[in-house]
Formats: C-alpha cells, sequence, structure tokens
C-alpha cells in the first residue's frame, strides 16, 4: 500500500515537472494567453483588457520606470533579492505601510502561473517557477512579460494596455512621468489611480520620475537594453 502510495505521489510530481517546464518554455516564445488574475476580474465583471506590446517597441522609460519602482537590482540578482527582503522586513517592523521585498521576477511568476495571496505552499511555488523563468527566459524576457501581464487598473492589464487608458496613446511613446505614473500603481492597481494621482500615489510617481534617470545614467537598466 505504502509503495503504491509512493509511487503515485513519485507520478505526480514528475508530470507537475514535465508540465510546468514545457509552459515555461513555451511562454519563452509565445505570449501567455491568460492568467488567473485576469481569469478572476473576468469572473468578477470587469473584464480583461489587454494588448501585448514587444519590448522592442515599448518605451525605455517604461523599463526604467518599472525597476525604478519595483526592483533596482533586476539586472544582477538571479531572481531573489535578499537585500530588498531584509529592508522590507526592517520597514515593516516599524509598522506604517506594508512593503513586499519580491523581484519583477518573483512578480512575474506569480503573475504569470499562479493565483494572488499568500500562504506557504504558493510563495514556494513562485519561487520554483522564479527559478525556472531565471534560467529558461532571461532577464529580457522577464521584463517583457512583466510589462504585458502586470495589471495596471481594474481590468486593465500590460503597460500598453495602461497607456491606452490613461494617456490615448500607447506605450510606444511615454514620457518619464507618464511611465512613472503607470509603475506607481503597480503595486495596488485596483486601489490607486493612473489618472490625476493623489496623496501618496503622486509622491511616489514624483520620486519614480526622478529615479528614471539615475537607472538609465547607472546602467541599472543594461539587461533589458
Amino acid at each position: 500500500m505504502f509503495r503504491r502510495i509512493a509511487f503515485w505521489i513519485l507520478k505526480a510530481i514528475l508530470a507537475f515537472l514535465a508540465v510546468s517546464i514545457g509552459m515555461v518554455a513555451i511562454y519563452r516564445f509565445v505570449p501567455p494567453p491568460i492568467t488567473w488574475t485576469q481569469i478572476g476580474d473576468i469572473v468578477g465583471g470587469h473584464g480583461a483588457t489587454k494588448r501585448w506590446m514587444s519590448i522592442d517597441r515599448i518605451d525605455p522609460n517604461m523599463t526604467r520606470a518599472a525597476i525604478a519602482a519595483e526592483d533596482a537590482r533586476f539586472c544582477t540578482h538571479h531572481g531573489f533579492d535578499l537585500t530588498a527582503i531584509e529592508q522590507a522586513y526592517a520597514r515593516n517592523q516599524q509598522g506604517g505601510r506594508i512593503r513586499g521585498g519580491s523581484t519583477i521576477s518573483q512578480q512575474t511568476a506569480k503573475n504569470v502561473f499562479l493565483f494572488q495571496g499568500g500562504g506557504y505552499v504558493r510563495k514556494a511555488l513562485e519561487a520554483y517557477f522564479t527559478v525556472l523563468i531565471e534560467n529558461i527566459w532571461g532577464k529580457r524576457r522577464i521584463m517583457e512579460v512583466y510589462l504585458n501581464v502586470a495589471e495596471t487598473g481594474i481590468g486593465t492589464y500590460g503597460v500598453n494596455a495602461g497607456a491606452m487608458r490613461y494617456f490615448k496613446h500607447d506605450a510606444s511613446r511615454l514620457s518619464p512621468r507618464e511611465a512613472a505614473q503607470i509603475a506607481a500603481v503597480l503595486p495596488l492597481p485596483k486601489k490607486r489611480a493612473g489618472i490625476d494621482p493623489r496623496g501618496f500615489t503622486r509622491r511616489y510617481g514624483n520620486a519614480i520620475t526622478a529615479r528614471i534617470g539615475t537607472v538609465r545614467g547607472d546602467g541599472l537598466d543594461d539587461c533589458v537594453r
């Protein structure tokens, strides 16, 4: 009995590995057709507006804004930024606004392959898929997928759809301020306003705008150029 159970567990693990690695390999070349978050918005009646755009066409200001806002060490880490995790933990212990330490790679793994929310199982799967995409996709593809699947508003996915929604033009031409406004929405897209932002969102957008030049000057976006 024990051997039979062990056999089926091993078989399930091998099947999961084969399917997951196969999906990651396919998405190295093919845009992910839909995500669990998008399905949730569709079921919830919000729809899912998305307009895929290759990273070659997305304005570099957007890539730099994402790095400035979400993951300054994106080009140098291997999927996990221990320094950012430690800093986020220290800030959260002090109280106030809760911040995470997830990298763009981790967020992409979660957005494409998993569901939102916490829990040890989900975090373990996120780490697993992060390792896969770092090794199979590489940085440029990770950034491309991230900028196309990240939620940029209620029922809006990707920076191109976000640009069309907020600025009435596509993401191939974004000013630093426009790119920063989209990036400022990314952590809480259902609660932050991309148009006429106020309070923290406005201040955060201004800070991102100021950092875009630093990202370019310090070569923090070299891996995606």
